[in-house]
């Protein structure tokens, strides 16, 4: 099988010539021999010495002297600039890349030993100060449509699959390659070698950097807006696309034990230091008929029970004329578990979010309902939020480099679609008593599911039925500390975690599919 080998050599590359000519060398000496090189050149460097020196073989090498041009343009010149039975390209714009020797066989042989085949990208290794980890990839399937899902820096694709499959359209400035595998895979596989020890296709040379679940924040407007509509295209072709306003129905009438306009549940584990702040944050609202309803998660001994059990009848912190403050508890850590059974319990008409170690501004929940007010086909409500920090001393400060995140790819049109994207719905949520009742949160029963996005399915199903409401002022505080769930997360948790999403992204799809039908 003939391979057209497409790389880079980039005047914006963060790394020397040198490092340049090792990715080129690793090209040559590949024990799959049957291939031709493709470099896409934007410097202004003469590399002609380099290709000389290496190119013993008189291999067929094409330069392609190239302006400033999007990757999707390169991709599209690379691809041809060649006849042959399939394209091997290497990312290698800002990192430096190495191939294994083997690795061209390796992907010859699985074209072969499988049918339809479009794309293979495969496990890698990063050498980060000089100490070598394995990258382990999850494997494709249709739920897969994030567009910050790490498929690698090498991808084979099939002669066959370019040809028959939707173009990368030329005004795709930011997301080439999220395109193009979302096209390729509407009719053909996406294949994922995977790596057990010492057997990853390259090594990527870069310093890789620590989780931060901000990091969208900072995301180009542009890029995002460009990667929204690349995934409604391909919801479109696939027929699980939902056009604005299709499907909705009026959310549930409030059950008789309705009494109150909020419940705000808040599940909690061993943190009787922040419990205080969240709970006074809800006696605090305009709305005075709401309840908190906090659910201890960690049995009679977690130390959070003494602090609730203060601002009920008989502790130091009790006040009749405040909203009542509920105590469940449980000795099970299970969040579907704790919401739940909060709502069973609860007297008011709306559950309003509030994490154990966050905070509601005054006007939360009175500007909640008003959104519920404006339409009842409205079956979810989210709020904006402001991040701040926690110190050693306990004071709080707002993270100004941080904007208030108002989850603005919610829109009108299309959030429900985009929500496929994104790894979170925004906060604070806020849901009828009676949907909880009907669909539930999340229990961990669904795969790889450990305390993640308990209710990121129950989103998902009510997007699909009932309008999106939102309120677009900051209502929400979250507060960043060291002991925090979003803090120091590792890749193997990063990797369950997506998981366990991209499996509710896979059920939202097929629902969509047979909804639309």
């Amino acid at each position: 099988m003939k391979t057209n080998i497409v790389l880079h050599h980039s005047k914006s590359a963060g790394y020397s010539q040198e490092d340049w000519v090792k990715t080129l060398q690793s090209v040559f000496v590949q024990t799959g021999k049957d291939f031709e090189i493709t470099i896409l050149h934007d410097s202004d460097s003469d590399i002609s010495a380099e290709i000389e020196a290496l190119n013993t073989s008189a291999v067929a090498i094409t330069v392609l002297k190239l302006q400033d041009e999007p990757q999707s343009v390169q991709l599209q010149k690379a691809f041809e600039n060649s006849n042959a039975d399939g394209h091997l390209y290497i990312d290698n714009r800002t990192q430096q890349v190495v191939l294994k020797k083997s690795a061209l066989e390796l992907l010859g042989l699985t074209v072969k030993n499988n049918n339809n085949v479009g794309m293979i990208y495969g496990d890698y290794e990063m050498l980060e100060n000089n100490e070598v980890k394995e990258i382990r990839l999850l494997k494709h399937h249709i739920g897969r449509v994030r567009d910050n899902q790490d498929y690698g820096k090498v991808f084979f694709f099939t002669a066959e699959a370019l040809k028959n499959s939707e173009p990368v359209s030329a005004d795709v400035q930011f997301n080439a390659i999220y395109d193009l595998r979302l096209k390729i895979s509407e009719k053909f596989k996406l294949l994922h070698i995977a790596n057990r020890y010492a057997g990853s296709l390259y090594q990527v040379v870069a310093q890789s950097k620590a989780h931060n679940v901000f990091d969208y924040l900072l995301a180009s407007k542009d890029s995002q807006l460009e990667a929204e509509n690349i995934l409604s295209g391909h919801l479109k072709r696939i027929g699980a696309y939902l056009e604005a306003g299709a499907h909705y129905t009026e959310r549930p009438k409030a059950g008789s034990e309705a009494t109150l306009k909020a419940s705000v549940i808040i599940p909690v584990n061993n943190r009787p230091e922040f419990i205080c702040d969240a709970i006074e944050s809800v006696q605090a609202q305009t709305v005075k008929e709401v309840e908190v309803i906090v659910v201890v998660n960690g049995g009679e001994n977690d130390p959070t029970v003494e602090s609730v059990k203060a601002y009920q009848p008989g502790g130091e912190k009790y006040d009749a004329a405040k909203p009542e403050v509920r105590l469940l508890i449980h000795d099970m850590n299970n969040l579907g578990l704790c919401f739940n059974s909060g709502a069973r319990i609860a007297r008011g008409e709306y559950y309003v979010q509030l994490d154990s170690d966050d905070r509601l501004t005054p006007d939360a929940v009175e500007k909640v309902l008003a959104v519920y007010n404006s339409d009842p086909k409205i079956g979810m409500v989210i709020g904006s939020y402001e991040v701040w920090e926690k110190d050693a001393s306990g004071a709080i400060t707002r993270m100004e480099q941080i904007p208030v995140v108002t989850h603005d790819e919610w829109t009108e049109e299309n959030g429900r679609n985009n929500l496929l994207r994104i790894n979170g719905a925004g906060a604070p949520r806020s849901i009828p008593i009676e949907l909880i009742k009907e669909i539930g949160f999340s229990m961990n029963e669904e795969p790889f599911a450990r305390n993640y996005g308990e209710d990121y399915q129950m989103v998902m199903k009510i997007s699909e039925r009932h309008r999106i409401g939102r309120v677009w002022d900051p209502i929400y505080k979250v507060i960043r500390h060291a002991g925090g769930t979003d803090h120091s997360i590792d890749q193997n948790t990063i990797d369950r975690n997506d998981e366990a999403k991209d499996f509710m992204r896979k059920e939202s799809i097929q629902r969509r599919i047979k909804l639309n039908k």
